[in-house]
This record gives C-alpha cells, sequence and structure tokens, in this order.
C-alpha cells in the first residue's frame, strides 16, 4: 500500500541529521525542567505534587496539536511545518525564563507542549518519503537520538548553567539554539529532488491516478486492527517511561539516591549516553534480520516486545533489589534505554501497513495516543513521591514499578496480537474497486 518516492541517500541522509538537530532541541526542551526542578520549586515554593501537575502540562494539549498537524502534513510540505515548529519553541523559551509564578509556567509548558506534540510524526512522515521501506529503521532510530544527545546535553550542560547564572538562563540558551537550528534548516532543505518533494505533501501521482482503488480507508478501520492497537500500547508505556523519566530522574538521583546537583546531572548524562547506542545497534540489528530475510514480525514486531519485557524486569530489579546508589544507576541505565527502540520500530511498523496518503495522520494519531503516557506519569509519580517523602528512594522506585507493569502488559499484548504482514493483507483486502 505504499509508494514512496526515495531521495538520493546523501541527500536523504542530510535532511535526516537536521531532523537529529531537531529532535536535541525538543528533548533539551523538554527535559530542561526537570533538570531545574530543585531550584525551580524552591524559587517558587512548589511541592512535589504541584510541580508534577506543571511538569505533565507540557502534554495537555500536545496530542490535540499532533493529530491536527498529522492531518495538515498530507498535505503541506514537511519543510514548513518543521520550520515553524522550531521558531515557535525558540520564541515560548522567554516568557519562560521571565516566569515568576507557577501558573506562569504551566502556561508557557502547555503552548510548548502544543508546539513541539506534532515534530516526531512530521518527522516521520518525512523520512518514510526520503527513504524505502526496508531502510526506513535506521534513519528513524538516528533521528531518534537527538533525543539521548539532548538528554546527554542537559545532563552535562544545565546543572552548570544553572550553578553559574542560575536556572532561568537556561531558558534563554534555548531560544538561541533554536533560532539556530531554524535558519539552518531553512537553508539546508531548500534544495530538494523536486519529484520527492511533491508527494511531501500527500500521495505519489501514481496512488492519486489509480484508478482500480482508493488511496483512501476508513480510520475506523485501520485503527481498530489489532496490530495497530498492539503498537499504541506499546507506545503508550513507552512515553510513560519516557516523560517519568525526564521529570523524575535528577530528582531521583538528587534526592532519592544522594548526589550532589553535578554529580546527578553527569549520571543522568551516564543514564541518558546507554540509550543512544543501545537504541541504534538495535535498530541495525532489525534491518539487517530483515535483509537476510526475516519477517517484520520477527525483525520489528517480537524484537520490540521482548526488548520491552527485558525492561520491565529491569526496573523491578532496580525498586526490590539492595544495591548502591551506583549500582541502582547504572541497572536503571538499562532499563530505561530498551523501551526507546519503540520510537524507531513502531512508525516503521505503522508505515508498514498504512496507506501512504494516511500516514502522516497514522503516526500522529499514535504519538498523540501513546504521549498521554508521558501527560499522566509525571503527576502519578509527582503524588507518590508527596506522599512518601521525597528523600526517600522508595517513593520513586513504586512509581517505576507502574512503569514496568506498563511495559509487561504491553509486550504480552504485542507477542500475542501484532501480526504486520497478516494486518497489511486485512487492510489491503478490505479497500474497495472503485467503478470506472
Amino acid at each position: 500500500m505504499n509508494h514512496s518516492t526515495a531521495l538520493p541517500p546523501r541527500a536523504a541522509w542530510t535532511l535526516a541529521l537536521m531532523l537529529t538537530g531537531l529532535y536535541t532541541v525538543n528533548f533539551l526542551d523538554k527535559v530542561v525542567l526537570g533538570m531545574v526542578a530543585v531550584p525551580l520549586m524552591a524559587d517558587l515554593h512548589l511541592s512535589p505534587a504541584q510541580f508534577g501537575v506543571v511538569a505533565g502540562s507540557f502534554f495537555w494539549l500536545f496530542s490535540i496539536s499532533t493529530i491536527v498537524v498529522g492531518f495538515a502534513s498530507n498535505r503541506v510540505s514537511a519543510r514548513w511545518l518543521l520550520l515553524a515548529m522550531g521558531v515557535s519553541w525558540a520564541v515560548i523559551q522567554v516568557p519562560q525564563a521571565l516566569a515568576t509564578s507557577a501558573m506562569g509556567i504551566l502556561v508557557c509548558r502547555v503552548i510548548l507542549g502544543a508546539a513541539e506534540g506534532p515534530a516526531f510524526s512530521t518527522s516521520v512522515h518525512a523520512i518514510c518519503k526520503w527513504f524505502p521501506d526496508h531502510k526506513r529503521s535506521l534513519p528513524i532510530a538516528v533521528v531518534s537520538q537527538g533525543a539521548a544527545l539532548g538528554l546527554l546535553l542537559a545532563g552535562l550542560l544545565i546543572p552548570l548553567v544553572t550553578r553559574t547564572w542560575g536556572w532561568r538562563m537556561n531558558f534563554f540558551a534555548l531560544c538561541g539554539i533554536g533560532f539556530v537550528w531554524s535558519i539552518a534548516w531553512l537553508y539546508m532543505s531548500r534544495d530538494r529532488n523536486p519529484q520527492a518533494a511533491a508527494s511531501e505533501a500527500g500521495t505519489t501521482d501514481e496512488s492519486r491516478r489509480d484508478s482500480n482503488t482508493p488511496a483512501r480507508l476508513p480510520y475506523r478501520t485501520i485503527l481498530t486492527d489489532p496490530s495497530i492497537l498492539s503498537i499504541f500500547l506499546l507506545g503508550f508505556a513507552a512515553y510513560w517511561m519516557l516523560g517519568q523519566n525526564l521529570t523524575w530522574l535528577p530528582s531521583y538521583l538528587e534526592k532519592g539516591l544522594g548526589f550532589d546537583g553535578i554529580a546527578a546531572g553527569r549520571w543522568f548524562a551516564v543514564v541518558i549516553g546507554v540509550a543512544s547506542p543501545l537504541n541504534i545497534g538495535l535498530s541495525w540489528l532489525s534491518e539487517r534480520m530483515l535483509a537476510r530475510g526475516a519477517s517484520t514480525r520477527f525483525a520489528r514486531a517480537q524484537l520490540l516486545s521482548m526488548m520491552a519485557m527485558m525492561a520491565g524486569a529491569l526496573f523491578v530489579a532496580v525498586a526490590v533489589l539492595d544495591l548502591p546508589p551506583i549500582g541502582k544507576t547504572l541497572l536503571f541505565a538499562l532499563a530505561g534505554a530498551l523501551p526507546t527502540l519503540c520510537f524507531p520500530l513502531a512508525p516503521a511498523l505503522l508505515a508498514e501497513g498504512g496507506p501512504e496518503s494516511q500516514r502522516g495522520a497514522i503516526v500522529a494519531i499514535y504519538t498523540a495516543v501513546a504521549s498521554l503516557g508521558a501527560a499522566i506519569a509525571p503527576a502519578i509519580m509527582g503524588r507518590i513521591v508527596q506522599n512518601a517523602g521525597p528523600a526517600s528512594s522508595h517513593a520513586f522506585e513504586n512509581g517505576f514499578l507502574i512503569g514496568a507493569a506498563l511495559l509487561f502488559v504491553a509486550a504480552l499484548a504485542a507477542l500475542r496480537w501484532l501480526h504486520p504482514a497478516r494486518s497489511n493483507r486485512m487492510l489491503s483486502a478490505r479497500i474497495v474497486p472503485v467503478s470506472a
């Protein structure tokens, strides 16, 4: 059901690396609030529960904007959508830096979340235009590693900036970084393969002129397919852990495990640093398995499910084993890295099955639904921490157990119902021929 027009490899990878930079900015914007949580909460007199609500507010409009822009990406060039995102992210940093109340930061985070929500789905939609199906997992993984790079830079630099100039200066710095990326994107994305560029905003001419089959399926048909639902559940669990870790891992390291601010930032960078090579390595492994003739159920669905189950088991180990702080941190690093495989493989699985003309919207709906996990998790963790006391590592670890349970449920559901090739055949069969 896909008819993508790929770019030449060099051009495709150049733009993919630009998107990696965008995703780096995206995650710097996401994680900065968690990295400055301790001084910000002291300055604005916020309780852990209040801070959890403020942090989770980033995702309140995240899903809605993701769906809206996802449908727009079927018709509007990704170049302009991504440029608008980069500029808007930069602008909204200034009022965050100047905010003097929890409500001021909350409003800014809601707006920023709405602006950043569509970034991944729009990027994936573009990647699927630039690369053929059997070569998509690795570039999507590379783009998603912008997240790891952003978190790594955050762990190393934000504590230093905070200690030297105060927590507000981080937001001013992010404003400048966002504008630099936007200018670079405007320049780098201007020279494109005309045929591929024309296809970016919708279906190819071939699929539009096809008089035998329509280019679209009812969204109800696509979204109720068992494989699609399984992918959504895996994504929800992965985003749950992402939102929970971005918001509370720095505080867990500092308040729960007893590291000082600078050491906590460095260990945060270590945790993030483990995710990047593991994610790229597993994505490369998935592509190699496909190249050697493995089915997408084995090379993508089952691989992803097993990594989710391993992650759940490791999070349980963090909570129940009596380990020194460094031991818990290293175990957490591996546990947190494994669910990130969902970010490149889930969109590749979605792109495999649905019509190309609807791919942008499908990936956007997936991102919107899955990211609800990231919206809910910080607030729940904040309530758990407040009830148990922020100085107790067990308070945080009890929250990790909730995420572990979600990973187990999602993995078991995917092992049972996630059959990409079968769903592809079933969805294709439901396309009704159109009479001439």
